[in-house]
């Protein structure tokens, strides 16, 4: 079970980053894929979650509009589109993955199982 989380970086307010998250097979099939962050001194935080079918996306009120998550199966890869970053969007983001989490409890970090390493997401002003 592997998840490697990669694309973030050092940005200024307003613009933007594009996430990825790769996985191995295993790890990505008829699983839901989700996007959580974790600023210095805060919980970690839903972001954005897709499942499998991508028949309906699930996102934070605070990013909502503004962050895109999709994937694409054939290459076990998620992603998250990131435009007009602000400065409380800087967490370290880490991508997880549950064959089992409902959608009630999809916000919910202790409903997945795998977990990437996390890449930093830096907003300065």
């Amino acid at each position: 079970v592997q998840l490697q989380a990669s694309g973030g970086g050092l940005v200024q307010a307003g613009d933007s980053l594009r996430l990825s998250c790769a996985a191995s097979p295993q790890t990505f099939r008829d699983r839901v894929m989700v996007w959580f962050r974790q600023a210095p001194g805060k919980e970690r935080e839903f972001v954005a979650a897709i499942p499998r079918s991508r028949s309906a996306t699930y996102y934070a009120d605070s990013v909502k509009g503004r962050f895109t998550i999709s994937r694409d199966n054939a290459k076990n890869t998620m992603y998250l589109q990131m435009n007009s970053l602000k400065r409380e969007d800087t967490a370290v983001y880490y991508c997880a993955a549950s064959s089992s989490v409902i959608t009630s409890n999809i916000r919910n970090s202790n409903a997945y199982s795998y977990w990437g390493q996390g890449t930093q997401v830096t907003v300065s002003s």
